[in-house]
């Protein structure tokens, strides 16, 4: 075998190893990576949580009042490609603005690009106290 045999067969062998690899990263999915422990509290008598339709994002999860005034909680990376997601009261769901993948209240995908739910958080709301965990 001379050398330009051999580089080429080398490089063969490394395109074949790494394709894979570089075919799932154009995916742009990404695996859902919230932290595995949740666990903090929230005032709700004050801010954007102090009415219906508002939500904010705290400790990487985004926590929203539904117009019916119930509280949900999802992480708030788009499993897409991590772009922090928003809520659309009018719709109740989270939106990611990057590239409109849709999430249920519950998380779960309504529309892609992104594949992978959201992880759903408890909450519990105790007087104006709203504690978020899982």
């Amino acid at each position: 075998m001379d050398r330009k045999e051999f580089l080429s067969q080398v490089g063969i062998g490394v395109a074949a190893l790494l394709a894979p690899a570089c075919i799932g990263g154009l995916s742009g999915c990404k695996k859902n990576t919230t932290a595995t422990k949740v666990d903090f509290t929230i005032n709700t008598s004050t801010g954007t949580l102090a009415k219906n339709g508002g939500f904010l994002v705290s400790n990487s999860v985004i926590v929203a009042r539904t117009n019916a005034g119930a509280f949900i909680a999802v992480a708030a990376a788009c499993t897409h490609q991590g772009t922090t997601v928003n809520y659309n009261s009018t719709n109740d769901v989270f939106v990611c603005p990057n590239h409109n993948a849709i999430f249920s209240e519950n998380g779960s995908v309504m529309q892609g690009p992104a594949t992978i739910n959201l992880t759903k958080y408890n909450t519990t709301l105790t007087g104006t106290s709203l504690r978020v965990f899982s």
